[in-house]
């Protein structure tokens, strides 16, 4: 890989400092008995997830204002840009509000659509996953790898939920089918299940349904611990990804959790 595909330093610094932003406005929430609104697909929504997406978006627009942003709270501007932010305040907001610590603030930039810098931070516990394209990923500050597992029946895998996969499009039949070849299922998590796979503690991550804001800040993160993350077709994730999501820790491994996928 070229200087030339590598992510600058400077975004790496600015998305650091966003995550900075983003910490104390979360935890001074967490466990706090704030209000919660249902959105309009009845997803939970609370006062820290649009204070937090608008504080970032202040330091985005003041820093690089030619830069596009979406983000779940606050819409989309300036998306035709080379440079879009994408900004997930709280990625598992239930966890949030029932006052489980496994959720996180994910902050990801994409170059023509393809995610080059992403962070998952952990508020609550303080954790903290960097990665950027033509570097390795680091957990609070030390290097991240993924471990290597060939073969699923010596897998773990994560997924948010069950619930996620539907009969009526196909996608509950083809997790089923995964699942029944793997050593250990695993729920819950949302994006820490991702940061789990970067540092070596579980081997796969499927879901189904995500949006841009959800899995942009992944890729960078499991690619540069060594891991490979698709559609589940196998395809890279961009920007215009269809929210299905398989992320591995081991090459051969994905190859074959791509294939269990096509019962």
């Amino acid at each position: 890989m070229s200087a030339e595909d590598s992510c600058p330093q400077m975004f790496i610094d600015l998305a650091v400092r966003l995550a900075d932003t983003a910490r104390p406005i979360v935890t001074g929430y967490f466990r706090s008995g704030l209000a919660v609104d249902d959105k309009d697909d009845a997803s939970p929504v609370t006062r820290a997830d649009r204070e937090t997406e608008s504080a970032v978006r202040a330091i985005i627009d003041e820093a690089l204002p030619d830069h596009g942003i979406i983000g779940e709270e606050h819409g989309r501007i300036r998306t035709d840009s080379e440079y879009v932010w994408v900004i997930d305040p709280i990625d598992g907001t239930k966890s949030f509000i029932t006052g489980k610590p496994l959720f996180g603030t994910l902050i990801a930039l994409c170059r023509n659509g393809t995610p080059i810098l992403g962070i998952i931070d952990a508020p609550a516990l303080g954790e903290r996953w960097i990665g950027a394209r033509g570097r390795e990923t680091v957990f609070n500050g030390a290097p991240a790898r993924t471990r290597a597992c060939a073969t699923l029946d010596r897998a773990v895998l994560y997924t948010t939920s069950p619930d996620l996969f539907s009969e009526e499009d196909g996608t509950a039949v083809a997790f089923r089918s995964l699942k029944s070849r793997i050593k250990l299922p695993m729920y819950g998590g949302d994006c820490y299940a991702y940061g789990l796979l970067a540092s070596g503690f579980t081997d796969l991550v499927c879901e189904t349904g995500l949006k841009p804001y959800d899995f942009c800040a992944l890729v960078p993160v499991v690619e540069g611990a060594g891991g490979t993350i698709t559609d589940w077709n196998g395809r890279p994730m961009t920007i215009l990804s269809d929210g299905h999501v398989l992320a591995s820790g081991d090459a051969a491994l994905h190859k074959r959790a791509l294939l269990a996928l096509q019962p």
